[in-house]
């Protein structure tokens, strides 16, 4: 069994793997970070797994961290968040060849091949308005959870798009939108479109391939998903996008797969010295 946790700048992901040529979830959980120790939240989450399943940590072959898990304690590796998330990507669909990380902070577009290896990558600015943090930012600003964001960008008619590429020059937009009652629905699609923009930039510079999946927070929200196929068909592009239920899991599920990948290389390396 392995361990991967996914420390990201809100959340905390983390699934418990087991490892084989198969591999099958056990369990995940998500905790929500706010204003407490990262360090002392993964450790938490951790000992309160291993406890749910009566385990030790003895029991677990590699604990493998991803995104800012450098400060996990007692992992035995950290892989880059583009190789998880393109591992996890693999994991729900084998045949996808790029990868769209909706982050808080920032989205990276990453091209794989078909054994989930990195090929190529393209990211946005983390002071780009195109970005989970901004988006929720915003919704707080409109007496929205992230959770209700993307049913009500379903409902626009009318979207007015933010002209702002600095996230605080867009925040000044959407206040400005509200002063001239533009209605939430309207203002919440246009942020929806504004970000699925930088999306459709990132893929064309990175030269995608289709099928497209979508990983990280923003990955189920259906107003985003609505928004990137609706820039993708303005732009006469043919392209796949794919989301699964577990998406903001992917970069967890990637370390804990990557983290069984490398204690089987290790024991190979050891019976060849032995």
């Amino acid at each position: 069994m392995t361990i991967g946790i996914d420390v990201g700048s809100n959340f905390i992901k983390m699934v418990l793997v087991e490892y084989s040529d198969h591999p099958k979830i056990l369990d995940k959980h998500t905790e929500k970070i706010r204003k407490r120790n990262p360090t002392q939240v993964a450790d938490e989450m951790v000992q309160a797994m291993l406890t749910k399943h009566n385990l030790k940590h003895e029991d677990i072959s590699y604990l493998a961290s991803t995104g800012e898990g450098d400060l996990v304690k007692r992992k035995r590796g950290h892989f880059y968040g583009m190789t998880t998330h393109a591992r996890g990507a693999n994991f729900f669909f084998p045949d996808a060849r790029t990868v769209v990380d909706l982050g808080a902070l920032y989205v990276r577009a990453i091209r794989i091949n078909e054994g989930a290896r990195v090929e190529d990558y393209k990211m946005t600015g983390q002071c780009a308005s195109g970005s989970g943090q901004f988006l929720e930012n915003i919704s707080r600003y409109l007496g929205l959870s992230i959770e209700e964001v993307g049913e009500v960008s379903l409902q626009a008619n009318i979207p007015e798009v933010s002209s702002g590429i600095c996230a605080v020059l867009a925040e000044t937009d959407v206040i400005n939108m509200v002063s001239r009652g533009i209605t939430t629905p309207n203002i919440i699609k246009g942020i929806h479109l504004s970000i699925a923009s930088r999306i459709i930039k990132l893929l064309s510079s990175l030269k995608a391939e289709s099928p497209i999946v979508l990983t990280g927070g923003m990955a189920l929200n259906k107003g985003m998903i609505q928004a990137i196929e609706e820039q993708l068909k303005e732009g006469n592009k043919k392209f796949i996008v794919k989301a699964h239920p577990d998406s903001i899991y992917a970069g967890a599920i990637g370390a804990a797969l990557w983290g069984g990948f490398r204690h089987y290389k290790l024991l190979e390396k050891q019976a060849v010295v032995a």
